[in-house]
């Protein structure tokens, strides 16, 4: 598709459903409550799209939420209708996502005739819900699920933007889930600083013996880590590896600590990564204490029980952190994290029937 026509896609879509889905429901089915969003998957409900995301699963789509009543009785009529009443064409772009095979990524093909192929679903709110974090969350998520539904997951839910909410149901849930309890955000928190505490002296140690490709890697490793306790402090969700970095870029930390951060990636010897590992840890213990949610730690770099290798000592972050929870639970989820710290396969964090299987690692039904 030519660069030229690009519409962000959460733009494009509120445009489609007040131009033209909406016209046809209010033709055909007048007075239908009904709520209407981009939510749960793609790249454009993190507003990250690019004319690059319109090559594949990226078009003029959206959801239209139903009452439990209204779905099963006029659903799938609906979705009907659209495909008979909808352009062929929208804002210059083509409608229609076609696959060329079953197994094939559906794209906006230009169909001069026939049902529209649009992609314009209908859908309950607890439908959505079941279907995006695997249970519906109302009327409060338990603590359970907040460590097992992953947060890309959660991002599908809380990103996006909402066109309209005749239900009344989609901002109460969205407002529910915006980000972790206390609690839980403290447990999370201090398996992030336990994270960073299990490897922190690795890289200088394996450039020590000569293994730079080993130290280079700890260092990346050591970087993600960093990241994500940024996302934590900022008590902002992280979303998948492929956005990871760019929303990483917009915390408002980002620019303090990132260029220590890009230093550690880009060091040749390993002194050198250890010089910027140590001035991003230094920042990330001042970040923490600026939260305010555990006695002031201090924030110098030191030398590893005696070998000349420095680190923040992280685990006083997590004993600090563990005596603020008084749940037995969360005080070891603190030492072990939610799904997104110990899981990091695709096929386990992108599907709801896999994760959902780790609610007996929280030793909970």
């Amino acid at each position: 598709m030519d660069p030229e026509t690009f519409i962000p896609g959460l733009d494009l879509a509120e445009s489609f459903y007040r131009a033209a889905v909406r016209p046809i429901l209010d033709a055909h089915y007048p007075g239908l409550v009904h709520s209407a969003a981009l939510l749960g998957y793609g790249s454009e409900v993190l507003g990250y799209d690019t004319p690059r995301s319109m090559d594949h699963e990226w078009a003029p789509r959206g959801l239209l939420f139903l009452s439990e009543a209204d779905e099963a009785a006029h659903g799938a009529a609906i979705i009907e209708l659209l495909g008979r009443e909808l352009p062929h064409a929208f804002r210059g772009l083509p409608v229609d996502l076609v696959r060329s095979s079953p197994t094939a990524n559906a794209v906006m093909t230009r169909v001069a005739e026939g049902p529209v192929q649009h992609r314009v679903q209908a859908v309950t709110v607890a439908g959505f819900c079941r279907w995006q974090l695997g249970h519906d969350p109302r009327p409060a998520m338990a603590v359970v699920d907040w460590l097992v539904v992953p947060q890309q997951r959660l991002l599908g839910v809380t990103a996006g933007r909402v066109f309209h909410d005749g239900l009344g149901e989609l901002g109460p849930l969205r407002q529910s889930l915006h980000y972790y309890p206390d609690d839980v955000w403290m447990a999370i928190l201090a398996a992030q600083w336990r994270r960073i505490d299990q490897e922190e002296p690795f890289m200088a140690r394996c450039g020590d013996v000569g293994d730079e490709l080993g130290s280079r890697i700890v260092a990346a490793r050591q970087t993600r880590e960093l990241m994500r306790l940024c996302f934590l402090i900022e008590r902002r969700y992280w979303p998948y590896t492929k956005w990871f970095g760019t929303a990483f870029a917009r915390l408002a930390c980002a620019e303090r600590i990132g260029r220590h951060l890009s230093a550690a990636l880009a060091g040749e010897s390993w002194p050198e990564r250890e010089r910027a590992l140590s001035e991003a840890y230094s920042v990330a213990a001042e970040l923490h204490n600026a939260l305010g949610i555990t006695p002031p730690i201090e924030t110098v770099v030191s030398p590893f029980h005696g070998r000349p290798y420095l680190v923040i000592h992280s685990g006083r972050f997590v004993d600090a952190l563990r005596e603020r929870i008084a749940d037995p639970l969360l005080r070891e989820v603190a030492m072990t994290g939610c799904v997104d710290q110990f899981v990091d396969s695709t096929d386990v964090l992108s599907y709801t029937a896999r994760y959902a299987r780790l609610r007996s690692f929280f030793r909970l039904g």
